[in-house]
Formats: structure tokens, C-alpha cells, sequence
């Protein structure tokens, strides 16, 4: 799929690669993307392949999680005593919203300007099953869940924020708080210790991931996981192919080999082999290897490739915590 699928098929999602990701039993993602591609029509930019594959296996409920690992503090950009000790994840909607919503395009205005238009949508069931995943979440870690939206602003939000507080009374034990946009993203970096849980709207959830990302010390060691009601689930990086180190072995390898533990925990309920790897790599970073983008003085600086055997060496390694 994605930009080798343009080049083969002229498509960026072929039916055979959808019907095999549908008959899978759990999807393993590689970014996709590149300079090459960038100046194609929407619907053929590899982009599109990924929103039409996440359509296709019905997956909505997008887990983000963002944990400083003691080995990596200094490599967060914010200071040591903000940083340190950050456990979250953001629960993002998926298919939903304004990436999907219809109407949307290109038009011309009453004064015969070009305008474009996209279109926030949401339904009661869409909203109902994301808050539930989120609340089953917190529970089971600290129960505390923090409800993104711009209800102040938007009507889809307004409805948000309503169906989140309903759907709180099934989940008694679950502390509920709901907190704008913008002041998300500024208490994000202020002090990202106070939350636990976020469950939040499709772009309001792309654009905060990626900046929680950046508190853990790198984009390239966060995974992901997005499920649906059945069906497989799709587990790739959050981030993108990064075309401008292509080839060079600098990427970081520990986001995509931590969205195959949770591939492992999430989509084939095998918890025990998940942990191997999360353990493989905790102990690869605790051997002091580094890639380029969590570098730091002390440490050894490794390639792609080189970061990915030392984790393979680490698999059967003891080590006394997980990820």
C-alpha cells in the first residue's frame, strides 16, 4: 500500500492488500509516505491508502500511549522535574470527524474567491463507543480520564461533552474531567504529570499525540494500536516515514517493534511474548544505545539497524520491569 502500491498499481490501497488485512488476524503497519508522491491529487496520496485501510477494518478507537522511561528523561524537551515520571495515553477517535466528514472541498465564494471546506461530525454512537474504550482504559490503570473538546466553540463538541458526562454514570469508579483544546496543549507541556487518560476527537487526538510524543524524548519510540468492535486490529508507529533520513540508518526502530508488543498484547491477547519485547527493549536502553534522536553524552550511538539487533540480543534477557 501507500507509495509502493502507487507505483505498482496506481492506487495507494489495492483491493487484494484490503482483503488480506481484513482476513488477517492482526495488522502490522510500516509509515508510509515521501517527497515523491507529495504533489499527487488527494485521492492519490499514500496518506489516502492508510485513511481508506483504517476505514476498511472498521478499526475507531486509536491507542496512543506516552510514558518517560527513566533512560530517557533527558531527552525530553522539557525540564528533568516536568518529565520525569509522565504515563499517559490518548485515546483518539478515528474514523470520525473532520477528516471524514461530509461536505467537504473546493468551491468559490459570494465574492468568487477559492475557498476550501471540511466538515466536524459526530454521532451519538461514534462518541458513546470511544468514551466506553476510554473508560475501560483508565479503570484499569489509574482512573482518572480527561475529556478533550472545544465545547465552548463547536457544536460537535457541545454533543461530546454531553455523551462523555452520560456515559460516566456506567463507570462509578472512574474520575471524569473534561478540559478545552488549547488548554490541553498548554497544560501538556506545563505539567503533563496530571494526566492519565485523554480520550478525545480525531484531529484534536492526532495533533496532541504528537506533541505528547515529544515530552517522552522522541516520536520514533511511541507505538500505537487502534482497534475496532472485531475484526483485526491495526498497530503501527505514530510516526511518519521521515523521507529526509531514507537510507541513511538513522531511524529510530523502537516505535514499530513496540507496536508489535502491542500487536502481540492487544490483537492476539499474547501478553506474555508482548512482554519479551517490551522488556528487550527497556533493556537495550538500559545498556545505554541510542539512536540519533534520543542521543545523549555517555551513551552509544547506534544505527536503525544496529538499534534493532541489539533489541533482538535483549528478547530472552531478564529484566525486572516492563515498558
Amino acid at each position: 500500500m501507500g507509495g509502493a502500491a502507487l507505483d505498482l498499481t496506481g492506487v495507494p490501497l489495492p483491493e487484494e492488500t484490503l482483503s488480506a488485512a481484513q482476513r488477517a488476524d492482526a495488522v502490522l503497519l510500516g509509515a508510509i509516505g515521501g517527497y515523491k508522491w507529495d504533489k499527487n491529487e488527494k485521492h492519490l496520496k499514500p496518506e489516502t491508502g492508510l485513511l481508506q485501510l483504517r476505514e476498511g477494518l472498521k478499526v475507531f478507537a486509536n491507542l496512543r500511549p506516552a510514558t518517560v522511561l527513566p533512560q530517557l528523561v533527558d531527552s525530553s524537551t522539557l525540564k528533568k522535574d516536568v518529565a520525569e515520571g509522565v504515563d499517559l495515553i490518548v485515546v483518539r477517535e478515528l474514523t470520525g470527524g473532520i477528516y471524514f466528514g461530509k461536505p467537504r472541498g473546493f468551491g468559490t465564494n459570494e465574492k468568487g474567491e477559492d475557498i476550501g471546506f471540511n466538515t466536524e461530525v459526530y454521532s451519538t454512537h461514534e462518541i458513546d463507543r470511544i468514551a466506553r474504550v476510554a473508560f475501560e482504559i483508565a479503570r484499569k490503570r489509574r482512573g482518572q480520564l480527561c475529556s478533550v473538546d472545544k465545547a465552548n466553540v463547536l457544536e460537535a463538541s457541545m454533543l461530546w461533552r454531553k455523551r462523555v458526562t452520560a456515559i460516566a454514570s456506567e463507570y462509578p469508579d472512574v474520575e471524569l474531567s473534561h478540559m478545552y483544546v488549547d488548554n490541553a496543549a498548554m497544560q501538556l507541556v506545563r505539567y503533563p504529570k496530571q494526566f492519565d487518560t485523554i480520550v478525545t476527537n480525531n484531529i484534536f487526538g492526532d495533533i496532541l499525540s504528537d506533541e505528547a510524543s515529544m515530552i517522552t524524548g522522541s516520536i520514533g519510540m511511541l507505538p500505537s494500536a487502534s482497534l475496532g468492535e472485531s475484526g483485526p486490529g491495526l498497530f503501527e508507529p505514530i510516526h511518519g516515514s521521515a523521507p529526509d533520513i531514507a537510507g541513511q540508518d538513522k531511524a529510530n526502530p523502537l516505535a514499530t517493534i513496540l507496536s508489535a508488543a502491542m500487536l502481540l498484547k492487544y490483537g492476539l491477547g499474547e501478553a506474555n511474548a508482548a512482554n519479551r519485547i517490551e522488556n528487550a527493549v527497556l533493556d537495550t536502553l538500559n545498556r545505554g544505545f541510542r539512536t540519533g534522536d534520543i542521543y545523549s553524552t555517555g551513551n552509544k550511538l547506534v544505527g536503525c539497524k544496529e538499534m534493532g539487533e541489539e533489541v533482538l540480543k535483549s528478547v530472552d534477557s531478564p529484566v525486572p520491569t516492563a515498558i
